[in-house]
């Protein structure tokens, strides 16, 4: 792969684009095919095939959602740790949301964007791991997917805990102005991460954090059970109480919606 050009500040260049499948998909392109800017943001003003956790799909109608997707060089923090990044994102996501809309938000664990109990949002990092030239693995790429509810007025039905930010405000607002708005954010706290160290992120993430303190009912394997949620690690794990203490990576237990 052709050496990546120089650094340049989160959302330069902004990419905008009436129409794609999968933002995060458009800016793994341009990595895979080495044209990659760390910095690059890809905006669509419609999404056809986006990309959630787990396999779940993002679609979004145009001039109703922000998509967007950022590529990131994460290269100067070790490749164990990209929960760094996750956490880096949804804190800086969740407080946007919450100064542009005057409400409280909170994280859902793993990466969804909450108000309440009813989703507004959700990120989505996928990475490209590559090794040095001592066999080690180097961070190499990181896309930072996001996905917010700006201006549906309702949602199907299937969508029972949906809420976009033109129900919190009454107000229609523009998603590419919101994405570039985004993009300062994400900056301002990917750079104090960098320069300060992952611990005030990492206390932030935990203040925010969906039903921290709270029952809350979880699915794993096939059994649903109620657990205390007592915060999350520094490795992205879960940390539940019920009778005792238990971790858990993100994949191996699934906080039940609406609960």
């Amino acid at each position: 792969m052709p050496d990546r050009p120089a650094h340049s500040s989160l959302g330069t260049p902004f990419i905008e684009l009436q129409s794609v499948d999968s933002t995060n998909n458009y800016a793994l392109s341009l990595v895979h095919a080495g044209l990659a800017q760390a910095g690059t943001a890809v905006f669509a003003h419609e999404q056809v095939a986006g990309k959630g956790q787990r396999g779940k799909s993002w679609a979004s109608a145009p001039g109703k959602s922000l998509s967007l997707s950022l590529i990131i060089d994460p290269s100067p923090v070790d490749s164990t740790r990209q929960f760094w990044l996750s956490a880096c994102v949804a804190v800086a996501a969740c407080r946007f949301l919450s100064a542009r809309t005057h409400n409280e938000f909170s994280i859902k664990w793993p990466n969804d964007l909450y108000w309440q109990d009813r989703k507004a949002g959700g990120i989505l990092i996928e990475s490209v791991i590559g090794s040095s030239d001592s066999g080690t693995a180097v961070w190499k790429w990181a896309v930072a997917g996001i996905g917010i509810n700006v201006n549906q007025a309702d949602f199907p039905e299937e969508l029972t805990n949906a809420v976009s930010l033109l129900q919190l405000t009454g107000k229609e607002q523009s998603p590419a102005g919101l994405a570039r708005e985004l993009c300062a954010a994400i900056e301002t706290e990917w750079t104090d991460l960098l320069g300060f160290g992952f611990e005030r992120v990492f206390s932030e993430f935990n203040r925010l954090l969906y039903k921290k303190d709270q029952p809350a009912r979880f699915r794993l394997g096939n059994r649903n059970f109620t657990a205390v949620i007592k915060g999350v690690n520094t490795r992205g794990e879960i940390m539940i109480e019920h009778g005792i203490e238990s971790h858990y990576r993100v994949g191996e237990i699934q906080l039940v919606p609406g609960t």
